[in-house]
């Protein structure tokens, strides 16, 4: 990694052309130096523009996570975080992962202003770039074992909804297991890892991911229909507020989970279900389908779908859901 590309680009967050020459005055280095900076950032997939006479500049003004603001918007909560922003990290779940391992604290949240290898669910990858995503991953401790947190992806979209309802966004819904939509498109996901043992105490690391603001040909690139905060709401919602308030509604959802696991929020999960009570095809692992009416979500999380074989269960490992 370059020392000098995020410092780079915290200068060119402004969206307005910076010369190769002031830039190397300001950081006290040669132009050479400059450049070499900007060609990580562009090895990265930032798209910087370069015209000769007028120096570099983003597309467009970009924010980055300020710790402050974060703190600030998580409120009476926030001492119970350990809160680290990182410039550039593969994926905030792996590495989070790795320092829950070596013994991370309970509520520690890493955020990452550019994650270059985020992961989606089921082996994809969560497509990011600079200032046009929130990525960032969550842990939490829990005294029961891995067993007993069935259902807990679904409470995690409750304390979303609850997040984004707070913005003013009031047409969001929810996909088992895991996803938020907002006009049947994707603006937010969720991905949950798990350590420890299926009795003993355990941990989860919660991945989200929210899409901000995404340029044109990076929607092109998702594999499916997609959305962002952009177009899904009135006003603009600085980022950093936005990572505090989802934090403050997840300790509080956590919270109430730990002692009453999902059953706790499934009324309200149940409410923005996109699918509730709608045809669905379920698309099993070895390619078959099951096609169905969903009745439900038990109080473990399970989808419950009315088949021609009579109410199936499906759990989220095992399938992948679709409307007719």
């Amino acid at each position: 990694m370059n020392a000098l590309t995020f410092p780079i680009l915290r200068l060119l967050a402004d969206g307005k052309f910076h010369s190769g020459e002031a830039l190397a005055q300001h950081f006290k280095v040669t132009r050479t130096t400059i450049w070499s900076a900007i060609q990580h950032a562009q090895n990265l997939g930032i798209d910087i523009f370069s015209v000769r006479g007028r120096g570099y500049k983003l597309p467009t003004a970009v924010e980055f996570l300020n710790q402050d603001e974060v703190l600030r918007a998580i409120g009476e909560q926030r001492a119970w975080f350990n809160l680290q922003i990182l410039d550039e990290v593969k994926s905030t779940n792996t590495f989070l992962m790795q320092q829950s391992a070596k013994g991370a604290a309970h509520v520690t949240c890493v955020a990452a202003n550019l994650q270059t290898n985020g992961k989606g669910r089921r082996g994809r990858t969560w497509v990011s770039h600079l200032g046009a995503s929130l990525t960032f991953s969550l842990l939490w401790r829990f005294q029961c074992g891995a067993a007993a947190l069935s259902g807990l992806s679904l409470a995690v979209g409750v304390a979303l909804i609850r997040a984004f309802n707070s913005f003013g966004i009031n047409n969001v819904q929810l996909k088992w297991p895991n996803d938020v939509l907002v006009d049947g498109k994707k603006l937010a996901g969720i991905l949950i890892e798990l350590q420890g043992d299926m009795d003993g105490p355990s941990a989860a690391v919660i991945g989200i991911g929210i899409n901000l603001n995404l340029p044109e040909k990076v929607l092109k690139n998702i594999d499916q229909p997609a959305i962002d905060l952009a177009h899904a709401s009135t006003s603009h919602i600085p980022q950093s507020t936005l990572l505090g308030i989802v934090l403050k509604h997840l300790a509080e959802v956590l919270s109430q989970f730990e002692l009453h696991g999902f059953t706790v929020v499934r009324d309200e999960w149940t409410q923005y279900h996109a699918y509730h009570q709608k045809p669905v095809r379920m698309l099993m692992p070895d390619g078959r389908e099951v096609q169905g009416v969903v009745s439900n979500v038990a109080e473990d999380g399970i989808l419950l779908v009315d088949t021609a074989l009579g109410l199936q269960r499906f759990s989220a490992g095992e399938i992948s859901l679709r409307s007719t």
